[in-house]
Order: structure tokens, then sequence, then C-alpha cells
């Protein structure tokens, strides 16, 4: 059976491109807290408000976004989170102007607006395109585009931000990606677009709800989904600041190491949609979290080390690569196959909205760095992926019972 059959080609292309433009986005956030803590000396706890404003965002647009799409069309949900997305950029050239943080995280707000509204747009659209058997395939496929466009923007803010620190170096790099933007959504606006509307039977919200969260496997995904994003983005927004630490070096160079490990994260991802043929999704998950709270827990006991820290830091990315799409695949397929597949646009908004893991978890990390050390604080991801381990256990439980 075909991953992608032939007439899914084209919109499979189209809306997998837009996955690299939120990975570009969620990476170059990541390192403004290193750069923001340089500008501003600021605290850690303060530069994790950036991961609040961009996550807790995700939080607010998702369900919106599925209500929207539900009632417009696919295309219309793609076009309104680039206008978000760009808006929100280009407002970063007024933020520097007035020097304000809380400027800036407005701008955040904004352009993490759009990619979430892009996010709850492409994932189910993905999930559709095609038998259900190879759903979760194909958008692990899909997915393994957005670190691409997490190497894309980790490139952008090393030479264009970290190397030359300064407000008008994020702004103007901002800016110039908003108006970017502006024509990918020129192209969007002319693109046909298959399965463009939403002809769905349509229950009321609570209802649909109701039968979401009576359903054991989604609910606990959306659960499994909160923690593992906020260990990613704990792990990541501190990737550059624990490294610096480690090895003595500066922001510019450190991000090289960021690098490396969001190339490991891609490339895994690949490999792990090639395992995925033989063995199944929910064990590969299961694995892929227990060896990520082991190397969590490696960097949060090795201060010191050098290299055997760093290399532990590096792996963390590799065993967590197939997380997101998996268990979204998992959480959704049961429900693209059941009774009432209409509600698989509303559950992957709650699967979004879970994103909020990464504006809650992070500042958590950020107070236990600011109060202990920035190693111990990696306890915190330990956690999350050991929920994710238990998560893929009792799917797995689930499906021997089947």
């Amino acid at each position: 059976m075909k991953t992608i059959e032939k007439q899914y080609l084209l919109p499979f292309v189209l809306v997998t491109s837009l996955f690299l433009l939120w990975g570009l986005a969620n990476n170059m956030t990541d390192t403004l807290l290193a750069a923001f803590k340089r500008i501003m000396d600021m605290s850690d706890t303060q530069t994790s408000l950036i991961q609040f404003a961009f996550y807790g965002s995700y939080f607010c647009f998702a369900l919106p976004a599925a209500l929207f799409i539900r009632k417009k069309s696919f295309k219309a949900g793609i076009i309104l989170g680039l206008l978000l997305y760009a808006a929100g950029a280009i407002l970063f050239y007024p933020a520097a102007k007035v020097a304000s943080y809380a400027f800036y995280l407005v701008a955040i707000y904004i352009m993490a607006g759009g990619c979430s509204v892009l996010e709850t747009t492409a994932n189910p659209y993905i999930l559709n395109m095609g038998s259900q058997e190879t759903a979760t395939r194909r958008l692990n496929i899909a997915q393994s585009f957005n670190p691409i466009g997490s190497i894309l923007g980790i490139l952008m803010s090393k030479y264009f931000i970290l190397d030359n620190i300064s407000l008008y170096s994020v702004s103007g790099t901002y800016a110039t990606l908003g108006c970017v933007l502006l024509g990918i959504l020129v192209i969007m606006l002319c693109a046909k677009m298959p399965l463009g509307k939403d002809t769905d039977k349509q229950d009321g919200l609570g209802v649909t709800f109701k039968r979401l969260f009576s359903n054991s496997v989604y609910r606990n995904g959306v659960v499994a989904q909160f923690f593992y994003v906020g260990a990613q983005i704990g792990v990541w927004s501190f990737t550059i600041r624990i490294v610096m630490q480690e090895l003595g070096v500066l922001e510019g160079e450190a991000s090289t190491i960021y690098l490396v490990t969001i190339i490991g994260f891609c490339l895994s991802r690949f490999v792990y949609t090639w395992i995925m043929k033989w063995v199944s999704p929910a064990r590969l998950l299961a694995v892929g979290g227990a060896l990520s709270a082991l190397m969590a827990l490696i960097v949060a006991v090795s201060a010191g080390t050098g290299w055997f820290m760093i290399t532990a830091l590096i792996l963390i990315s590799v065993f967590m690569s197939l997380m997101f799409p998996t268990i979204y695949g998992i959480a959704l397929s049961g429900i693209a196959k059941g009774d009432h597949p209409e509600d698989s646009k509303i559950g992957a908004s709650g699967l979004i909205m879970a994103i909020l893991g990464g504006a809650i978890i992070t500042p958590l990390q950020g107070m236990i760095s600011d109060a202990s050390s920035i190693y111990v604080s990696y306890l915190v991801p330990v956690v999350c992926f050991v929920v994710v381990m238990l998560y893929a256990v009792s799917v797995i439980k689930i499906q021997k019972s089947l």
C-alpha cells in the first residue's frame, strides 16, 4: 500500500512545504533566549517568557483555527496562518524602534498564532490524504521537513543574530522573513488546493469534545503531547546556554552545537519513519521515550564532563525526534477510522493546544535553573519523557487487547 497516492501528491507537496516554515520560526525563537539574555541582561526565568508568549499563543489560536477551517476551508486556514505569521515577524521592526521587550512578546505572540493556525490546518490535512493504515508514516514524512526549517532557522540566527547581537540584528532578520512570507502567501493564494472544503457532517462542539475525551488513546495522547512539547522546548531553549557554560564559549560558537542537535533530530526522524515499516509506532515511541529520559538524566548529573555531557545533550534530540508526529498520529488514528471521522479536525486542535506545554514547562525549567543550576533543570525533561514512555506502553497494551 502506497504511503502517498498519486492523486494526493500535489496537495501533499504544497502542505508539506508549510512544515518547514513553522520549524524555522520555532527554532529561531529558541535562540532568542540567549540573545535577549545578553542584550537586556535578563535571568533565565525572564527570557523564558519568550516561550510562554510563543507556545501560549499556540494554545489560544488552535481551537479557533479548527473552527475556522471547519466553517471555511483548509486553504483559507493556510492563508490566515501565513498572514498572521508574516504580520508578527514584521512587527519585530517597530519593537526595536521602541526597544520594548513587551512589544517583542506581542510580536512573537501574533507570529506564533500564525504558526498555530498553519499546524492546526496542515496536520489533519496530511493524515486524511490517503489510507488511515499509512497515516502515521505519512505524517512522519511531512514532519521530517519541519527540522529542515529548524536548521535554516538556526543558521539564520547564527549568522544574522548571534554573531552580532543587537536589537536591530534580531528585528531586521525577522522583518525580512515577514516580507518573504508575504511572497509565499501570494503563491498560496494562486495555488489550487484539492480537498479544500470541509464538507463533513458537523455536530456541536460540546458533543464532539465529549466523544473525543471518552477515547482514552486520544485523551492520554493530549497529555503526552503536552509533556513532550514541554520537554523539547526546554531542552532546545537552554542548549546554547548550557553549551556556553560547559565549554566556555560565546553564543555564536555554542549555536553550532545547537545546529548539530537539530541535524541529528532531522536525520533520525527519517530513520524512524523507515523503521516503522517493520516496528509499530507505539513501540518505537516507548523506546524513544526511555532513551531520551536517560540522556536528559545524564545531562542533569554530569556537569563538568565536557564532551561526554554534550554528546548526551545531542542524543536527546536524536531519540525524541519521532515523538510529536507519532503521538499525533496514534491519538487521531482511531478517531479517523471510527464512526465520527469528522471529529479528527477538532481533535487535531486539541493536540496543537497541547503545545501549551512549551509555555508552562519551559518557565518552570528556567526557574529551576535560576534557583539551582542549568544542569539540574534538565531533570524536568526527564520527567516529561517518562510520561511519553508510559503513554506508549499504555497504547501497546490496548493494541494487544484488540
